[in-house]
């Protein structure tokens, strides 16, 4: 595929009003063509107002048509995913393996989505049928269902340049609740970026569908995200990157004349609780296997197993030796942007000055941004003394805490903010104590692992990905599985309505054959 360095505005191709950068091949320290240009205003406002022309007859596309859309996406991706995977990696320093795998999984992701479309349940079609007999006064017909919000943005995260890209679940979930898309490209892999667009933009040609349905901009700074959170045609927002950025564009959207939903996906350290019995019978185990996961795209995943909680006494030693000999083993990798590498840097010196201790390094760096694998350990009175320890190190450090009794590790657990996902190592003598500590985690996460690591996760119906501040801004939605959809979607009832007026999803029919709750039961009827 031909990388042109253009916006895509709708159908069209746009050369950008504001600059221009290159890719940077962090691994040779290199720039690569082409020149990607910079959008502006007045791009973002062109791109607005197509979404907001096309958002009507998109909205109101057949289940059938719009599945099928999210589908030739999918087929798109398959297409292009050896070619995306390697400009990926020339962009990232990850591997090519790794992000045939990111391909992989959003591919499956609009299958998925085009799945729930059919069904038609995000709908959440229900009707309470008319009593014109009922005293002392009579009820009206009520149909309720759910339609989009309007064109929302989309901010691709850095970490993941694939799945939580432009073609990611955002994309995908957002297309799903009848939404129009306006994605901003992350600046750290904006070839991949410009050929997952460039995939999407054709298979809204290819499906007849009005072209704003999809645009792809990207800019230098902050003015170009600014003016997609002011712009008022724009109804809602996603973003995934640091509490900083997150929290920017959240008080910006509640400044507007209008707010709009924003929703973050921000920070989370993931934390690990070993119980005794379980720490006994497999500690070493656990221990190799909490640092393998730590490790893996050089500690720059948002699910990342970041600190580990053990309560000290058999087993810690073992643990703490597997931890030890994974994490030395291991080479310095590239990071995936120079400003990621430089934060790293900077908060791995913030848990030193906290007075964790650094019991194991991996290789030495050899390239210029290559991220040092680093482990620290405290004792748990320090951790509860200084509250910063348990902020995130985005990177390839890990924090051991040898806590005394159950006690210190309720009360550095209430200590902890929102998290992602925490994770529990239990075996059958453990369930008393993990009883206990369960109560705490499930006020202070989106999900709960047992007996496994927080990451990789699972792109499912069941599945959740968000968690209360400061893992995200919103601890009501998740940004993936099939309830990600439910972030891009508002309740309208239609009272009164004759049948050939209503949506199709609510006629007397049922043409769409979907579930729908019709005076308190559910049925097809």
């Amino acid at each position: 595929m031909k990388l042109t360095g253009n916006l895509l505005i709708g159908a069209q191709e746009v050369a950008g009003t504001s600059g221009s950068m290159k890719a940077l091949d962090p691994t040779l320290n290199v720039e690569i063509e082409p020149t990607f240009a910079f959008g502006g205003i007045e791009e973002i406002d062109r791109a607005a107002q197509l979404a907001d022309e096309a958002f009507d007859s998109y909205s109101h596309t057949s289940l059938i048509d719009r599945a099928e859309f999210l589908e030739r996406i999918a087929e798109g991706l398959d297409v292009v995913t050896p070619e995306l995977a390697r400009r990926a990696s020339l962009e990232t320093g990850l591997p090519v393996a790794q992000l045939e795998g990111e391909a992989a999984k959003s591919a499956l992701q609009f299958r998925q989505f085009s799945t729930v479309v059919r069904q038609g349940r995000f709908r959440q079609a229900t009707i309470d049928r008319a009593q014109p007999e009922r005293q002392p006064r009579a009820r009206m017909d009520h149909r309720m269902q759910k339609i989009g919000l309007g064109p929302v943005a989309i901010f691709g995260a850095s970490n993941f340049p694939i799945s939580y890209s432009v073609a990611g679940g955002d994309t995908a979930s957002a297309l799903a609740a009848g939404c129009t898309v306006i994605v901003k490209a992350h600046n750290g892999h904006p070839g991949a970026s410009e050929m997952m667009g460039r995939v999407i933009q054709q298979a809204v040609k290819d499906s007849g569908f009005h072209e704003g349905v999809f645009s792809l901009v990207r800019g230098g700074g902050n003015e170009i995200g600014e003016a997609l959170v002011d712009h008022p045609l724009i109804r809602g927002v996603t973003f995934t990157g640091s509490e900083g950025g997150g929290m920017a564009l959240f008080r910006r959207a509640q400044q507007r004349p209008d707010p709009i939903p924003v929703f973050t996906e921000m920070t989370s350290v993931n934390p690990t609780f070993v119980m005794p019995a379980a720490l006994a019978a497999r500690g070493g185990v656990i221990g190799d296997g909490f640092a393998e996961r730590m490790l893996v795209t050089v500690g720059q995943a948002c699910l990342k197993p970041a600190i580990l909680l053990a309560i000290d006494g058999p087993g810690y030693l073992e643990l703490k030796a597997a931890m030890i000999s994974r994490v030395e083993a291991m080479q310095a990798r590239t990071m995936l942007t120079p400003g990621i590498f430089t934060a790293y840097r900077k908060n791995v010196e913030r848990q030193s000055n906290a007075g964790a201790r650094r019991i194991a390094a991996g290789g030495e760096p050899q390239g210029a941004w290559d991220g040092q694998s680093i482990l620290f350990e405290i004792d748990g009175a320090r951790m509860l003394e200084n509250p910063a320890l348990s902020e995130e190190v985005f990177g390839p450090a890990a924090l051991l805490v040898r806590v005394r009794d159950l006690e210190q590790l309720t009360a550095i657990a209430k200590q902890f903010r929102g998290q992602l996902s925490a994770t529990m190592h239990i075996d059958p003598a453990d369930h008393t104590l993990a009883a206990r500590l369960l109560p705490l985690l499930e006020r202070r996460t989106g999900r709960i692992v047992v007996n496994a690591f927080a990451h990789p996760q699972e792109v499912s119906y069941a599945s959740i990905h968000g968690g209360p501040f400061p893992a995200t801004s919103d601890s009501r939605f998740t940004s993936v599985g099939m309830t990600a959809i439910e972030r891009f979607l508002r309740p309208v009832c239609y009272q009164g309505f004759p049948d050939d007026l209503l949506p199709e999803a609510l006629r007397h029919s049922n043409p769409c054959g979907i579930w729908r709750l019709t005076d308190g039961e559910l049925s097809k009827a």
